[in-house]
């Protein structure tokens, strides 16, 4: 009876921990909405990174794909599923946006880095499928790939991290994607710990203290605003040659009168 009621226990646990989990992973993908709703009002991207989101498009096709029972144990990580899956719809429409209105080298770079991660992938999905034959073997092989795609997910914001320290401004940092990078990363990382399944867990141990790192910066950097070069000051040349006609005019005057007092004098004498 004990056992029993550890255990039931420990499932509503994990239940609420998933919940949770996939309430704060939505958030984190749905995150970068306002970011290009500003690109779309805009039509440019600025100086937005296209690298968070092609790498959590990895990190979502990996994860989508260790839950289904091809790779786990029937339906044992079908949270994982449902989550990730919306996953992939939310970043393959911000990437399609951002290469839509990015320059023509920023394009390049997004396309190749999207078209590497399919094909990685695609690979790790063949090899899971038709080179592994038990469970075990195929969680470890997708689950590991999965694991670098997660670290380098909760990575990938120290490119934008740089910028905010030379700029010191946190304008292309939004609180949004840090706080709930670092929410779903503390979540999941109880939900694989609670499970007992590091492959989950492992990863958001370096989320986050990622996370936490972002939001200091944040804190430190929110109130500040990037500084633009002041344009050139502009010369007035009305005003120029008004002063430099007056000082003619001065010039002359004093002159003339300087001849009329001399002429009086030789006059005089």
């Amino acid at each position: 009876m004990i056992v029993m009621l550890h255990l039931a226990v420990g499932l509503m646990e994990k239940c609420c921990v998933f919940v949770a989990g996939n309430a704060a992973s939505f958030l984190l993908y749905a995150a970068p909405i306002w970011t290009f709703a500003r690109v779309i009002r805009k039509k440019s991207t600025e100086e937005f990174s296209s690298v968070p989101y092609v790498i959590s498009l990895l990190n979502c096709l990996m994860y989508t794909w260790y839950g289904l029972p091809v790779v786990s144990h029937e339906w044992e990580n079908f949270p994982m599923i449902t989550i990730n899956g919306l996953g992939i719809l939310l970043e393959l429409s911000f990437i399609i946006i951002f290469i839509w209105f990015a320059s023509r080298k920023q394009k390049l770079k997004a396309g190749i880095m999207t078209t590497a991660v399919i094909i990685i992938f695609s690979i790790t999905a063949l090899i899971s499928t038709y080179v592994f034959h038990d469970h075990h073997t195929r969680k470890e092989l997708v689950g590991s790939v999965g694991l670098i795609a997660s670290v380098a997910m909760y990575g990938s914001p120290l490119v934008v991290m740089k910028k905010v320290i030379e700029t010191k401004s946190v304008e292309y940092m939004p609180f949004s994607l840090s706080f709930f990078s670092f929410l779903a990363s503390a979540l999941w990382m109880a939900y694989g710990l609670l499970g007992r399944d590091l492959l989950i867990a492992a990863p958001n141990l370096v989320g986050c203290p990622l996370g936490a790192l972002q939001l200091v910066l944040y804190c430190k950097y929110r109130n500040r605003v990037m500084e633009e070069p002041k344009p050139a000051q502009e010369w007035d040349v009305e005003k120029v040659d008004k002063k430099t006609s007056k000082h003619v005019q001065i010039a002359v005057v004093t002159t003339d009168e300087n001849i009329n007092g001399k002429k009086s004098q030789i006059i005089n004498s």
